[in-house]
């Protein structure tokens, strides 16, 4: 894995050929406040983290089926608990009308 833009935009070696063709993720990105109505603006749109673990899961669910294994399971559990964690981060700043926006 290589940083491009720290937290934003990541490069992924392919498994085989780690330096050809390298796959990109780019996360959104929101930068200044809007002005208008004090939400930030997307600078560069992108995949979520909820998104990147959802694809995770699928895989994972796929790879328990085909080879299943205590180790697989544990990380199936760790991700679904993450992707919980995340939704309800999401659901309370919501509720609090601060969601979209750089408040705590």
């Amino acid at each position: 894995m290589k940083v491009i833009t720290q937290g934003h935009r990541y490069e992924l070696d392919n498994f085989d050929q780690p330096t050809k063709q390298r796959q990109t993720l780019q996360f959104i990105e929101k930068g200044p406040i809007s002005t208008e109505d004090k939400t930030l603006i997307t600078i560069n749109d992108g995949t979520t983290n909820e998104e990147v673990i959802a694809v995770l899961l699928d895989r994972m669910d796929y790879l328990q089926y085909k080879f299943p294994c205590t180790e697989n399971a544990m990380a199936i559990t760790k991700l679904q608990e993450a992707l919980m964690w995340l939704n309800k981060r999401t659901q309370d700043r919501i509720k609090r009308n601060v969601e979209g926006t750089n408040q705590m």
